[in-house]
């Protein structure tokens, strides 16, 4: 089943974005191998050059390294995925705020929402 992607960011940030995800969830663990370009690229429904370039951007952020021949795996740095885990979460109950915000409830009455 596609990948449900949309057209308000590029496609290879949302790439990103949801490697990143299944990295610090714990989907693929620490050393593990990811699947190649061309069968996520089929899994996510995108051109393997789209799903290449978030491949590069991951490894750019150290979250992915490229075994020569042996395909690409997670970091085994755990201190880096445990800072993105933090950052991400930061970042997605800033955004939960900022909603809250938009609807006209206050941070107090958020948080007790949740």
């Amino acid at each position: 089943m596609p990948w449900n992607l949309d057209s308000d960011k590029p496609i290879f940030i949302q790439i990103v974005e949801k490697i990143e995800s299944d990295i610090v969830s714990g989907k693929y663990g620490p050393g593990d191998k990811l699947p190649t370009v061309r069968e996520l690229a089929v899994e996510a429904a995108v051109n393997p050059n789209t799903m290449q370039k978030a491949y590069g951007e991951l490894e750019r952020l150290g979250l992915v390294y490229t075994q020569r021949t042996s395909g690409r795996f997670v970091t085994e740095d755990k201190k880096l995925i445990d800072k993105m885990r933090k950052e991400l979460a930061k970042k997605t109950a800033s955004e939960f705020l900022t909603r809250m915000k938009e609807l006209g409830i206050d941070r107090d009455e958020a948080i007790g929402l949740l």
